[in-house]
């Protein structure tokens, strides 16, 4: 009895000198746990983006903001001075009557550029969707212009629109009819550039399109077919409504493209922009052309920049609200 007694004395204090964990402790060890997570994520997420972060940082917001800089200078290129001039480079664009034409003739060929690409790659996306001896070349075919060089594919039309000796103008002599003055004439000049942009371009939105039209359930087609819809009244009626994203998807791009990426083409068949200064020529015209105006240029550069913010955001606000989503 003595010996139990003494036990479980011993058993009692031993319990009080030694307690478990209090509340706030437990508390402070999760708070501890939490940070320690929290530091890990960080780490990893530094150590995959944060090399993607500063290359963006140092090709784009720097440049970007370096520019907007530039824009605020009367700056000749290669000079070692530049005067301030504040906003006097952007009031000038907006007042000229050269920047008036750039305006004119950058809507002209963004408007044809657009149009003509998404409406004939619809056209040519319905004709190969459809089983026929042969699509599969036909889909390379309309595609491979697209991965061509600009600069090799302007070369090349540069010859077929020459009005001597191109193979344009022996087609036109086959009907009785004269090669118009493609590179002399304004007018001609951005119809021409405008038919080599399509050209190019429009593989890209024929394989959108087609991948859109492949998207698309067979079985409303079939029902449509079996209600006796016609092919023009399932094309409207079914088709055109569910490709609605894709179409949205294409007006977005094709207008930032038509305004970016159009200078290889430009530059190469008409390269002194006579008739085709569209705003992303004329900022090479204005910098490296003969007039050497390196912060006009920015200017006219920053002005591209919100121009483009401004459509997207403006697409993605309402025209955004028309399309059906399926």
């Amino acid at each position: 009895m003595r010996s139990t007694t003494s036990s479980a004395d011993d058993d009692g204090p031993a319990d009080q000198q030694n307690p478990g964990p209090t509340e706030q402790e437990l508390e402070a060890n999760r708070r501890k746990a939490r940070r320690r997570a929290k530091s890990r994520n960080w780490t990893l997420f530094l150590l995959f983006a944060g090399p993607n972060i500063l290359l963006i940082l140092a090709f784009i917001y720097y440049p970007l903001l370096s520019n907007m800089y530039y824009s605020t200078l009367d700056w000749r290129l290669g000079s070692a001075t530049a005067t301030s001039v504040g906003l006097q480079n952007y009031v000038d664009f907006f007042t000229s009557s050269s920047g008036v034409e750039v305006w004119r003739v950058t809507g002209i060929f963004t408007a044809g550029a657009v149009l003509g690409s998404m409406i004939l790659g619809l056209l040519i996306a319905l004709v190969i969707n459809k089983k026929i001896p042969g699509r599969t070349a036909a889909r390379t075919a309309v595609f491979s212009p697209y991965v061509l060089s600009g600069v090799g594919v302007a070369l090349v039309w540069n010859f077929i629109f020459d009005p001597h000796r191109g193979a344009l103008s022996h087609v036109l002599a086959a009907f009785g009819m004269s090669s118009p003055q493609w590179y002399l004439d304004e007018d001609w000049a951005l119809f021409m550039v405008i038919i080599v942009y399509v050209w190019k371009n429009l593989g890209y939105c024929a394989v959108v399109f087609l991948a859109g039209l492949q998207s698309i359930p067979k079985d409303l087609l079939e029902s449509a077919t079996i209600d006796r819809a016609g092919p023009a009244r399932r094309f409207f009626s079914i088709v055109l409504p569910l490709l609605t994203p894709t179409v949205f998807f294409l007006f977005v791009t094709n207008i930032i493209f038509s305004m970016t990426n159009a200078f290889d083409i430009l530059r190469t068949m008409t390269p002194t922009g006579h008739g085709t200064n569209t705003i992303i020529f004329e900022i090479y015209l204005q910098s490296f052309g003969a007039y050497q105006r390196a912060g006009y240029s920015a200017s006219i550069a920053v002005v591209l920049f919100f121009t483009l913010f401004l459509i997207t955001a403006v697409q993605l606000r309402f025209v955004e609200r028309k399309v059906h989503y399926a």
